[in-house]
């Protein structure tokens, strides 16, 4: 698989990672078992860069990683983890003690001394513009606690400010056909400064693999029905913060789109599924990384890796795919993150 420079970490990651969110519980259950068969099949596809949290079901993700670690020494995977959202969303939470702790859990989860990336977990806009704060992260990084730092981010507001920050490594956010607003500002900055950006939600929480319907339902313990409305953290992270329906209304016009005969550059595999376009979708964008798909089940991480060899989207397929965010999303989402 292709492999790209993570930014100012100077590694090499694939550009198709793993998203673990799904292994703490928000998204229904997924066992152990299943979750390391997912890891090991990932891997074994050229998947080189895993992303979890320390909140993922209270560390059950970060412990999943850590066990799929001991048992495949010498693995080429870098793990990126996130820290602070384990306490009250105040500034003043954001201290190097409080880092300290947090990475020494995360440590302790994943089985490592020293943790590959550390981002902050979408805190407080004010947390990106304290200098306090980016320099308890480079101590963090003179103790060897981690190698590198960056950030996970809701606004491109906050990307921009934490790009300006020399020691940032990454930036995460969300992108895909339903979400453009990076590609105007942030992309470029980034690519500027040599940073690294990580693409989450890129299905837009499954909408984009065109097989939700206006009747679909989902478990209560997901946070596509508990976080419908923002309920319980940013309702962007959910959906994308699009309406269901019109995503759904959306969805099956980009299932048009990326089923034209005019579609892709070159020739595709048959059975090349709408959620593999919507992923080559995100990778076409100049200065994405990596992008993070969550995969529950074997399949889901194979067809996942497979839409990294997919042939470019043509320049027809984009125009109208760009033609669906104007229809459907922008009066509603563009000002918002």
């Amino acid at each position: 698989m292709e492999q790209r420079i993570l930014g100012r970490t100077g590694k090499h990651v694939s550009v198709i990672g793993l998203g673990t969110w799904q292994y703490g519980g928000d998204w229904g259950d997924v066992s152990e078992a299943d979750a390391l068969g997912v890891l090991g099949a990932a891997a074994e596809d050229g998947v080189t860069f895993f992303d979890t949290a320390d909140v993922y079901g209270d560390g059950r993700s970060e412990q999943i990683i850590g066990r799929f670690l001991a048992g495949n020494a010498g693995s080429p995977v870098t793990v990126a983890t996130k820290m602070g959202r384990r306490v009250d969303q105040i500034p003043s939470n954001y201290v190097l003690e409080n880092f300290r702790a947090w990475n020494d859990r995360s440590r302790a989860n994943l089985g490592v001394e020293r943790l590959d990336l550390v981002q902050l977990h979408c805190p407080p806009t004010p947390v990106y513009s304290t200098d306090a704060v980016y320099d308890a992260l480079d101590t963090l990084v003179s103790e060897d606690r981690i190698a590198a730092y960056g950030v996970s981010v809701e606004t491109c507001a906050e990307a921009l400010e934490a790009i300006k920050r020399p020691g940032v490594a990454s930036v995460q956010i969300i992108l895909n056909a339903f979400r453009r607003k990076p590609l105007e500002e942030v992309l470029p900055a980034a690519a500027a400064a040599g940073v690294g950006i990580i693409v989450r939600v890129p299905l837009a929480s499954g909408l984009l693999s065109g097989k939700y319907t206006l009747d679909t339902t989902f478990a209560s313990g997901d946070h596509r029905t508990y976080n419908r409305n923002g309920e319980a953290f940013d309702v962007g992270e959910t959906f994308s913060g699009v309406d269901f329906a019109d995503g759904v209304r959306a969805a099956a016009e980009f299932g048009d789109a990326v089923g034209s005969p005019d579609a892709f550059t070159g020739p595709v595999p048959p059975g090349t599924t709408t959620a593999q376009a919507a992923v080559r979708w995100v990778l076409q964008q100049p200065g994405v990384t990596t992008v993070i798909p969550g995969a529950r089940d074997v399949a889901q991480a194979a067809q996942n890796a497979a839409a990294a060899d997919l042939p470019p989207l043509s320049d027809a397929a984009l125009s109208r795919i760009g033609d669906l965010y104007d229809k459907y999303f922008r009066a509603r989402i563009h000002g918002r993150w």
